[in-house]
């Protein structure tokens, strides 16, 4: 169970590191980057900050570095907004969200393709072996027959009653 305060703080925190991102930090090495998550530890002292970076994986690593060298000022300027006795440490991490996702889309993919090849090939197939002995069509005069309450008359019924 998350403590509702941290994560009131994490919030915060993505925030305020947005914000620095797009208006402060005028690193070059900067991609673009989107903070996807914060996570902060119970005690508020440590918090992960996950990011994204639309590109490839040498802009990710250049991304990484700017925010490396800009965690301070970052941490500074979170400490300043958020007005709490203690700031938190900043660690960045990649998010391999969009990795991961990736790759189960792929596998759902190749599972829609096998399954629509299993209902092709099901299409025209015929069960094994001989029809079910055990199974018999439904003959006529078997049915049953029905009486309904309006066609009895009241003697009838004080007859069936008993």
């Amino acid at each position: 169970m998350v403590n509702p305060r941290a994560a009131k703080v994490a919030e915060r925190i993505q925030q305020v590191v947005a914000s620095m991102l797009d208006k402060q930090i005028k690193d070059p090495r900067l991609g673009m980057v989107t903070i996807t998550d914060v996570r902060v530890t119970g005690d508020l002292q440590h918090a992960d900050v996950f990011y994204t970076v639309f590109g490839s994986e040498h802009d990710a690593k250049n991304s990484g570095a700017a925010l490396k060298s800009a965690t301070g000022m970052i941490r500074s300027a979170v400490g300043k907004q958020l007005g709490l006795r203690l700031t938190p440490t900043l660690a960045f991490h990649l998010d391999a969200l969009p990795e991961s996702a990736k790759s189960i889309e792929d596998l759902l993919v190749a599972a829609r393709f096998r399954d629509e090849q299993i209902r092709k090939s099901a299409q025209g197939a015929v069960y094994a072996g001989d029809a079910d002995p055990y199974r018999k069509p439904r003959e006529e005069d078997d049915a049953e027959v029905v009486v309904s309450v309006e066609s009895v008359e009241p003697a009838e019924s004080a007859e069936l009653a008993e």
